[in-house]
C-alpha cells in the first residue's frame, strides 16, 4: 500500500515540477548577452514540449493524485520524496500518523479547494509561463484580446463546479475503498487518553490500529498470568479498553447517523463511511478472539435507521387547525423526502461501502422500518374518514409505486420485492376497522341530515313532491346511493377486503334508516292526514324507497345476509306506507259506501258521487305511483270498493216492493258502469270483479221466476257465494220468503255442487263479505209447507 502511495506521489511530483531549463533560458533571454547553442527550431521545438508539460502539470484533471496540493505556479516542485506511514503512530510527536492513506485530517486542507480556485491557478500559471516562452522565442507580448485564457474562470458555473466536486469526491471514495487496506498495528499502543482524543476527533483509523494494539497488549498480559490471578491494574486496563471500544462504536454510529443528512454529505463524512466499514468487517473477522465486542453490524443498522428517523421527522406537518388536508400534504412530502434521502444514498454514499455489505437494501428496509413507525404516530392524530382513507391509499398504492419505492431514479437498486411497506399486518387491519367505524358514524350523520333536509325543504314549505321520470320522487334513494357507492368505489381502490368491510358497513348503518324515517315523517304528516299533499308524500316514498332498494341489489353478492336485513327494513316502510295511504282511503270512502242500498239511495246521488270523486282523485295520485306499488295498490283499492259496494246488498237494510227492484236494479247497473270504467281507467288487474255487479243487477231486476235461471253465470264466477249472500240479495230483491226462495235456494245448492272444483278459488270475493242474519221466521222445510197459504209478494 505504502509503495502504491509512492509511485502515485512521485508520479504527480514529476509531472508537476518546471522544467529547470526554463528559468536559465528566461535569465539569457533577459541578460541578452548569452544565446542558446541548438539551432531556432530545436529551441521553439523544446520550448512547445515544455509547455505542453507545464499545461499537464497544472491541470487539474490530469493529475491521478487526488490528495496532491497545489502550488504555485512560478515556484519549482522540487521535493520527490515518497509518503511512508510509520510503523505506530505517536501522538507525542506532534500529529497522529499517517497510514496508506492520510487520515481525513490532513486532508481537509486539499479538500476545501474548489474547481474555481483550480481554475484561477491555471490562469495566472498559463499566463506567466506562456510569457516566458514568448521571451525566450523571441516574440513581441501578446495582445490583450487574443488572450484565450482570460475567460476561463468565468464560463465555470456553480452547478458544474458542484458536480466536479461531487465527481472527485466519488472517485476519491472508490479508490480509497477498492484499495484499502489495515495499517501495520503499533507495537506500543497510544494512551487511552490519546486514543479517545483520536476517536473524537474522528480519526478512526489511527484509532482503531491503537485500539488493537492495546487489546493484543492486554491479551499478552492475561495470558503471562495465572488464570485465577486478576490484578487490579488489568482489570482497569480491561475497562478502560471497552469504554474506548464503547466510544468508537459510539462515534462510528453518529457517523453513519449524520450521514442520511444531506448537509454531512462532504467528502470527508464519505471517507469516514470507509473507514467505518472496514472497522466492521475487522470486528467481524476477530469475533472470537478475547475482549471482542459484539453487534458491530447491527449498530451499524440501528444508526441507519435512527438517521433514517431524523430525516423523517423534519417533514414538515401541519396540525388540523392550520390546513384541512394537513395528513394528504404531510404524506405527499413523506414520500418526496424518502425519494430523495435514498437518491442520496445511491449517489453518494453507496461509493463508501464493500459491496457484501449490501448497504442500499439496508437502507431501504430502514426506511420501510422507520416510515412504519412514523405511520404508527401519523394514527393517534387521525380522526377524519378522509384522513383513515389517505393513510390506506399512502401504504397500500403511493408508496410502492413509481412516485416513491417505484421511482426510476432508484432503479435498478431498488428490486421489485422491495418496493412494498413491510408493515404488521395487524397494523392495517388497524386502520381498517378504524376507517370503516368512523365510515359508519358519517353515514349515521348524512342519512339523519337527509331528514333534517327533507324536513327544512319539503314538509316545512309544504312544496309538492318533485316529478321524475313520471313519478314523484324524493331523490332519498339517489342522495344515499351516491353516497354509498361513492364510499364503496373509493374502498375498491383500496382492496377487495376493504371493499367488503365497507359495504357492510353501510348497509349496517342503513338497516336502522326506514324506522327513523318513518318516526319523522309520521310525527310532520298526522295534522296533514286530510290533505291531498299527504297523500302525494306517501307515493313519493314508497317511489324512493322501493327504488333504493333495488339500487341496493348489486351488493347481492358481496354482503347477502346484511342486504337481507335492509331489505326487510325498506319493505316494512314501504309497506307501512302504503297500508297508511290505503287506510286513508278506506276511511274516507266508508260512509259513502254505507248509505248504498238504502230507501234514500233511490232518491240521493250525492254518496255515491262522494265516492267517486275520492276515487278518481286516488287514481290520479297513483298515476305518479312507481308500476310495481301501483298494480298491487289498485287492485286492492278496486276489491275494497266492490266489495264494500256489494257488502250493502247483504246487509237487510232495504227490501224492494211494488216493483222498485226493476229500478234498483237499472241504479246498480249504471252506477257499477262508472266504477268500472274508474278502476280500468286505473289499469286494475282485477278483471275478475267485474261481472258482479252486473249478474246481481240482473237477479235484482228480473222476475221471480227467471232468478233461478241467473244463478249459474254468478255460481261459475264466484263459487264462494253462500246461502246466506243469496239469501240477503232475495231479501233486498223483496224475496223474503215462500215456495219461490226454496226453490232459488235449492238451484244454488244444485249449481255449487255441480260446479264444485271447477270453480276459481283465486277469486274470492264473498267470503271476505259478512252476510245478515236469516230473516225467515219458520225453518225452510216447513215454511214451504205453507208457501201456498202465504204467498211472496
Amino acid at each position: 500500500m505504502a509503495e502504491t502511495r509512492k509511485e502515485e506521489v512521485d508520479g504527480g511530483n514529476e509531472v508537476n515540477d518546471p522544467p529547470e531549463w526554463g528559468e536559465d533560458a528566461t535569465k539569457d533571454l533577459k541578460n541578452g548577452g548569452k544565446q542558446m547553442e541548438s539551432p531556432v527550431k530545436e529551441k521553439s521545438l523544446g520550448l512547445i514540449k515544455s509547455f505542453r508539460a507545464s499545461l499537464k502539470a497544472v491541470s487539474p484533471m490530469s493529475s491521478k493524485n487526488k490528495r496532491s496540493e497545489s502550488t504555485d505556479s512560478d515556484q519549482s516542485q522540487t521535493s520527490n520524496s515518497t509518503l511512508r506511514s510509520p510503523s505506530s503512530p505517536s501522538l507525542s510527536r506532534g500529529s497522529p500518523s499517517q497510514s496508506s492513506f492520510q487520515s481525513p485530517k490532513a486532508e481537509k486542507a486539499s479538500l476545501t479547494r474548489t474547481v474555481s480556485d483550480s481554475a484561477v491557478g491555471l490562469t495566472g500559471t498559463l499566463a506567466k509561463r506562456g510569457a516566458s516562452i514568448r521571451q525566450s522565442l523571441g516574440l513581441g507580448p501578446k495582445k490583450h484580446k487574443q488572450d484565450p485564457l482570460e475567460p476561463v474562470t468565468e464560463t465555470i458555473t456553480s452547478s458544474e463546479e458542484q458536480k466536479s466536486n461531487s465527481v472527485e469526491s466519488i472517485d476519491r471514495v472508490l479508490e480509497l475503498r477498492d484499495t484499502y487496506t489495515l495499517p501495520e498495528i503499533p507495537a506500543l499502543p497510544l494512551s487511552v487518553m490519546e486514543i479517545n482524543k483520536l476517536i473524537e476527533g474522528e480519526v478512526l483509523e489511527d484509532a482503531y490500529v491503537n485500539l488493537l494494539s492495546l487489546r493484543l497488549e492486554l491479551q499478552r498480559e492475561r495470558q503471562a498470568l495465572d488464570q485465577e490471578d486478576c490484578p487490579i491494574e488489568l482489570v482497569h486496563k480491561e475497562k478502560d479498553l471497552s469504554l474506548l471500544y464503547g466510544t468508537l462504536r459510539n462515534k462510528m454510529s453518529a457517523i453513519v447517523r449524520k450521514s442520511s443528512d444531506e448537509k454531512y454529505c462532504s467528502a470527508h463524512n464519505k471517507e469516514l463511511l470507509v473507514y467505518v466499514a472496514y472497522i466492521i468487517l475487522e470486528e467481524e473477522k476477530r469475533q472470537g478472539e478475547t475482549g471482542a465486542m459484539q453487534g458491530w453490524r447491527e449498530a451499524w443498522r440501528d444508526a441507519i435507521r435512527d438517521g433514517v428517523r431524523d430525516t423523517l421527522k423534519k417533514v414538515h406537518l401541519d396540525s388540523r387547525e392550520q390546513n384541512a388536508s394537513w395528513l394528504a400534504v404531510h404524506l405527499g412530502l413523506l414520500g418526496k423526502a424518502v425519494v430523495e434521502d435514498l437518491e442520496r444514498v445511491k449517489t453518494q454514499l453507496l461509493s463508501s461501502y464493500p459491496e457484501d455489505f449490501k448497504a442500499f437494501e439496508t437502507y431501504v428496509s430502514c426506511h420501510h422500518e422507520a416510515v412504519g413507525e412514523h405511520l404508527k404516530t401519523l394514527l393517534e392524530k387521525v380522526t377524519e374518514l378522509k384522513d383513515y382513507y389517505a393513510l390506506l391509499d399512502f401504504i397500500i398504492h403511493r408508496y410502492p409505486s413509481e412516485k416513491i419505492m417505484g421511482s426510476c431514479s432508484l432503479q435498478p437498486e431498488l428490486k421489485e420485492d422491495q418496493r412494498v411497506l413491510s408493515l404488521d399486518k395487524n397494523f392495517l387491519n388497524q386502520i381498517k376497522v378504524k376507517y370503516c367505524s368512523r365510515l359508519q358514524a358519517d353515514m349515521r350523520t348524512s342519512l339523519d341530515r337527509i331528514i333534517e333536509l327533507e324536513n327544512e325543504e319539503m314538509w316545512k314549505e309544504r312544496r309538492k313532491p318533485n316529478i321524475d321520470e313520471g313519478i314523484y320522487s324524493s331523490h332519498i334513494d339517489m342522495d344515499i346511493c351516491t353516497n354509498i357507492k361513492g364510499h364503496v368505489q373509493g374502498s375498491s381502490r383500496i382492496d377487495v377486503n376493504l371493499e367488503q368491510k365497507v359495504v357492510r358497513s353501510c348497509l349496517e348503518e342503513l338497516k336502522t334508516f326506514p324506522k327513523r324515517f318513518e318516526s319523522a315523517f309520521v310525527e310532520w304528516s298526522s295534522p296533514l292526514s286530510n290533505s291531498s299533499l299527504w297523500a302525494e308524500y306517501h307515493i313519493s316514498y314508497i317511489n324512493s324507497f322501493s327504488a333504493l332498494k333495488e339500487h341496493m341489489e348489486s351488493f347481492k353478492d358481496s354482503c347477502p345476509i346484511p342486504l337481507e336485513l335492509v331489505r326487510r327494513e325498506i319493505d316494512g316502510l314501504t309497506t307501512k306506507l302504503s297500508r297508511s295511504l290505503m287506510d286513508h282511503f278506506k276511511t274516507d270512502i266508508k260512509p259513502f259506501l254505507r248509505r248504498q242500498m238504502t230507501g234514500k239511495w233511490f232518491s240521493f246521488d250525492e254518496d255515491f258521487s262522494q265516492l267517486i270523486k275520492r276515487t278518481k282523485t286516488l287514481s290520479e295520485q297513483t298515476k305518479y305511483m312507481s308500476p310495481k306499488h301501483k298494480q298491487a295498490f289498485v287492485n286492492e283499492a278496486h276489491f275494497f270498493v266492490v266489495k264494500e259496494y256489494v257488502s250493502q246488498l247483504m246487509k237487510n237494510n232495504y227490501s224492494c216492493k211494488n216493483r222498485k227492484n226493476e229500478t234498483a236494479a237499472t241504479k246498480i247497473a249504471n252506477q257499477w258502469e262508472e266504477l268500472k270504467e274508474i278502476f280500468q281507467e286505473m289499469h286494475s288487474t282485477s278483471d275478475w270483479l267485474h261481472p258482479v255487479g252486473d249478474q246481481l243487477s240482473k237477479i235484482i231486476g228480473c222476475k221471480k221466476s227467471d232468478v233461478k235461471h241467473n244463478l249459474q253465470p254468478l255460481v261459475e264466477n264466484y263459487p264462494d257465494i253462500r246461502k246466506s249472500h243469496l239469501s240477503a240479495v232475495l231479501y233486498f230483491r223483496g224475496i223474503i220468503r215462500g215456495r219461490e226462495k226454496h226453490i232459488i235456494l235449492q238451484r244454488l245448492a244444485q249449481l255449487k255442487e255441480s260446479v264444485g272444483n271447477a270453480g276459481s278459488k283465486e277469486h274470492a270475493l264473498f267470503n271476505e263479505i259478512q252476510a245478515a242474519d236469516n230473516t225467515e221466521c219458520l225453518p225452510g222445510t216447513t215454511f214451504s209447507c205453507l208457501s201456498f197459504i202465504m204467498p211472496d209478494s
